[in-house]
């Protein structure tokens, strides 16, 4: 990591180029490598001279290029970009773990390990996971498959979680029980607020059971979050927040209806 800071601190300009595992799946990895590489350099807040390019693939960009096959052996500032790339990559897998703990990810960073293809099997892909990629694609999970093992919820969360980061909010834990009482589905941090969040199946029997609580009983959530904030060993913020993420899975696209500010504290 002291490698890493160096790089950062006395580079001039740090481009970073991210490309979703939804448009993996469609263009494959090589040309979503090479789309990330112009997202990287679109990214820049100084526009380069020339671009060195690890390989011999051509990019689609108006500066001029020099292709380097084994650049990250050869050029110290293609080396340096390497790194950055990976540590990148390994802290937006950490995050991941948080979501996805089953997976172990933060250990495995993604890649094909044995606990992490024991894991698959299990539980079967996650939304991150690359549907077009061998074993991954043999274990996409079915709404039938969710309802048997009764994992809608997980998904659920799971799903909403990805929304929520989408959205700039960073993911501190989910599925807390607190002393038997109440289950907090998402603990999130939005700017200096920490938003307690609360998961609605759209068409799940169970609807009113989770939302009827926090509609009306505002002072009992209130006093029972301020006990858990007051006992817990996460990060939580002076001000806080209780939202309801509403989330219909039947459609393609899963769709989401964010409630925020069901109950302040501030």
């Amino acid at each position: 990591m002291t490698l890493y800071n160096d790089i950062v601190n006395k580079s001039l300009s740090i481009g970073i180029g991210y490309v979703s595992v939804k448009i993996i799946d469609k263009i494959n990895i090589r040309q979503a490598t090479l789309l990330s590489m112009e997202k990287a350099i679109a990214d820049l807040t100084l526009k380069p001279d020339m671009v060195l390019v690890d390989g011999i693939d051509k990019l689609n960009i108006s500066i001029p290029c020099k292709n380097i096959v084994k650049g990250d052996t050869k050029i110290d500032c293609i080396m340096a970009a390497s790194i950055v790339a990976k540590v990148t990559r390994d802290n937006i897998m950490k995050n991941y773990s948080i979501i996805f703990p089953e997976y172990d990810f933060e250990k495995n960073k993604g890649y094909g390990t044995k606990s992490h293809m024991e894991s698959l099997k299990i539980n079967m892909a996650t939304p991150i996971h690359r549907k077009s990629f061998n074993p991954v694609s043999s274990y996409l999970p079915s709404f039938k498959w969710l309802k048997m093992k009764n994992k809608m919820k997980w998904m659920g969360v799971k799903l909403s979680c990805l929304y929520l980061t989408d959205k700039d909010y960073k993911i501190e834990a989910i599925e807390i029980c607190y002393k038997n009482k109440f289950t907090i589905d998402i603990i999130a941090h939005y700017n200096d607020v920490t938003v307690f969040l609360f998961i609605n199946l759209l068409g799940d029997s169970e609807k009113e059971k989770n939302i009827n609580p926090i509609i009306k009983n505002n002072i009992k959530i209130k006093q029972l979050l301020s006990n858990f904030i007051e006992n817990s060993n996460l990060s939580i913020n002076s001000k806080w927040r209780v939202d309801i993420l509403n989330v219909d899975m039947y459609n393609k696209k899963s769709q989401f209806e964010h409630l925020e500010g069901m109950i302040n504290c501030k």
